[in-house]
Order: C-alpha cells, then sequence, then structure tokens
C-alpha cells in the first residue's frame, strides 16, 4: 500500500486516526468506489481547477460532478479544468487522476463540497488507484477545516 509522501506527512502532523484499505486497481473515482465496497456519495473526488491566480483544488462525492458554472460563482472568477500537465506538477508525488483532497498538504486552496460534511465516514484517495485512506466523517471535517465550503455539484 502506497501513501503519498505530502499527504502521510500531514495526516501524521494533524494526529488524526486514519486506516488504509487496499482495493484492486481502479482508474476511475466510480470504479474506485466499487472496487473498494465504498459508497460513492462518501469517496471524497478531487478535482483540479485552473484559475489565473493559481489552482485550486474542488471536492465532490465520486458519484458527482463539480458545476463548473455554479463554482465560477461561487468563486466570483472565470476558472475552467486544470490541464493534465497542471494537475502532475501539483500532485507530483501521486499517479494521475489519484490525488487527495487535501489541498493544504500541496498548498492549493481548496472547496469542498457541503454534501462530504457531517457524514458518519469518509474515503479519499491516499495517491494511488489502489489504496484509500478511511476516516470517521468528524476527523474528516477536521482535516478539512480550513477548506472553503459550498454546494457546487450534480450527479453523473
Amino acid at each position: 500500500m502506497t501513501i503519498a509522501a505530502r499527504l502521510k506527512h500531514h495526516l501524521e502532523a494533524q494526529g488524526l486516526p486514519f486506516n488504509m484499505v487496499r482495493h484492486p486497481y481502479a482508474a476511475t473515482a466510480a470504479e474506485t468506489a466499487e472496487a473498494a465496497h465504498v459508497p460513492g456519495d462518501h469517496l471524497a473526488k478531487s478535482v483540479l481547477i485552473h484559475m489565473e491566480e493559481g489552482p485550486m483544488l474542488a471536492v465532490v462525492p465520486s458519484n458527482h460532478h463539480v458545476d463548473l458554472t455554479t463554482l465560477q460563482s461561487i468563486l466570483s472568477r472565470r476558472i475552467g479544468l486544470a490541464p493534465e500537465t497542471e494537475v502532475e506538477e501539483v500532485f507530483d508525488d501521486c499517479d494521475i487522476g489519484a490525488a487527495p483532497p487535501v489541498g493544504v498538504a500541496y498548498n492549493v486552496p481548496t472547496i469542498i463540497d457541503d454534501s462530504l460534511t457531517g457524514l458518519d465516514k469518509v474515503w479519499f484517495e491516499a495517491g494511488d488507484h489502489k489504496t484509500l485512506i478511511e476516516m470517521k466523517g468528524s476527523d474528516f471535517d477536521t482535516l478539512m477545516k480550513d477548506a472553503r465550503h459550498g454546494s457546487f455539484c450534480c450527479l453523473h
């Protein structure tokens, strides 16, 4: 099992308990939820957003998409999906498509959808396509305390 170095350092610094959950290789967030047998609305998916000021991380449930129009309205600025090269630069210790939602560990401002707050358990990518981090929802809420919150996702 692999956990990205920056994520591991940040989790340990926060002192929040977590488990690592191994699962068969999965390329997409939806496939990950199925492979790991976790509910898609409790698996936090990271979407890197490109802005003129620099990247921002949007975090939504794995069975949802970021509604870019709504997010653009919340942020009051023009945005778009970050190109893969920008994702590779920001999450240089992770596999492409397996970025954790903990933007603070990567010095990236983060906005999290309200639907991921107050859950019993939350899972998220550890940095590869075979490992998830599992946390109590209250610990995840603490982990994400510095992120902005809003309602900006829609079902697939």
